[in-house]
């Protein structure tokens, strides 16, 4: 066997968990208009936050926006056109955070050439451009086999699933989740595991809700007797 090959096998995953601390870039929008603007001035770590950071922040009930932006055009600017079409902007779709702001940009833009008119959000109520900064944290948690994943996925907190399913795919040089990136190293096939796991969308759902699904997921097949 492939020394390296077998090195790679024998690696046992290490489950992290995380926390983001959240950073002021000192950039403010009052209109969509200065929306678009800030979002050309800003780091791209700016952009990912508010596509992605906000599913480590605690809430109440379910947003009925799935990013930052969406959310402030409903709720600031009483424009249910540009929150809807915000809100339809996928990043998993995009190959980079550049191309990302791009699409972002040009929604803006597109409704500001519709709509004919600025409208302006109340002072208290703008829009604020933040980035965040990740802080991986250790866990006692480590597992040799994939099966062992089945019975430990629904243990793990937000912070664990954030970090290994979403935060993972700027991570690996396949854009993969770090599940699938260490079950293509593992012994066996593990294709029909690999392909469920590529179907559970990590943007239209809430952290628990990714968490249920991967835990199903390990969950069947692995009592159906895969290894």
């Amino acid at each position: 066997m492939d020394t390296e090959k077998t090195a790679a096998i024998a690696t046992p995953f290490h489950v992290r968990d995380c926390a983001l601390i959240t950073l002021a870039t000192g950039v403010r929008a009052i209109s969509l208009r200065e929306l678009a603007e800030g979002a050309r001035r800003v780091e791209l770590g700016s952009i990912y936050h508010h596509f992605w950071g906000r599913l480590l922040q605690p809430m109440f009930d379910e947003p009925e926006y799935n990013n930052d932006f969406a959310s402030w055009a409903y709720w600031a600017l009483h424009d249910k056109t540009a929150a809807e079409r915000l809100s339809m902007i996928d990043p998993t779709e995009y190959g980079d955070i550049e191309e990302l702001r791009q699409v972002l940009v040009d929604t803006i833009e597109a409704r500001l050439d519709e709509s004919g008119q600025l409208i302006w959000a109340p002072a208290d109520s703008q829009f604020h451009f933040l980035q965040s900064q990740i802080v991986v944290l250790p866990t006692q948690h480590s597992v040799a086999e994939p099966g062992e994943l089945a019975g430990l996925l629904p243990t793990l907190p937000a912070g664990s699933i954030y970090y290994h399913f979403i935060d993972a795919r700027r991570r690996t040089a396949a854009s993969l989740d770090d599940f699938s990136a260490w079950l293509s190293e593992s012994p066996g096939d593990h294709a029909a595991l690999l392909d469920r796991l590529g179907g559970i969308d990590p943007f239209f759902s809430s952290l628990q809700y990714i968490r249920e699904m991967l835990a199903q997921v390990f969950h069947e097949h692995y009592a159906g007797g895969a290894r």
